[in-house]
């Protein structure tokens, strides 16, 4: 049911990313602190995966995330990048994100343009969507993770 390393539970506090979600693609994102990417399991590839979030212990939304070093941007950095499928009213930096992974989508490629990798983005987000409305998806929404205070149950 699951790809190799999947579910996976993280969470951190939002971060300034690269400042091009909102700005350049119109599909905000929050982004978490290098010592969450680097504490991701080996086996989980980089690429587009989905699942579910919320910030500061509030409600669960659906969510797709980007994990790698996208390549149309050449970055140098790994980053772990979540848009959750729901709009604030600001952003929501120096908030904890709780994410729990359980899909993969697709691998990080690289685009020809700017409004291709929107095209892909807008593609993932509908896949993510869908998925989600699976009932074995649906039971991860309302994990006690998403809502628990124990430090020990926000790094399993």
């Amino acid at each position: 049911m699951f790809s190799k390393g999947l579910p996976h539970f993280a969470s951190g506090v939002v971060i300034k990313g690269f400042g091009r979600g909102s700005k350049q693609l119109g599909i905000p994102t929050a982004n978490f602190p290098e010592s969450v990417v680097d504490s991701l399991p080996q086996e989980l590839n980089t690429g587009v995966y989905y699942g579910w979030a919320n910030v500061d212990g509030g409600p669960v939304y659906k969510m797709v995330m980007s994990i790698g070093w996208n390549p149309y941007y050449k970055n140098t950095k790994k980053s772990m990048e979540t848009h959750i499928l729901h709009t604030f009213p600001d952003d929501f930096y120096g908030s904890l994100l709780r994410v729990c992974l359980l899909g993969y989508i697709r691998p990080e490629r690289d685009f020809q343009s700017l409004d291709d990798l929107i095209a892909a983005i807008k593609a993932d987000i509908v896949v993510a969507d869908e998925a989600l409305e699976k009932s074995e998806m649906l039971q991860y929404k309302q994990d006690d993770f998403f809502h628990t205070n124990n430090v020990e149950d926000l790094c399993r």
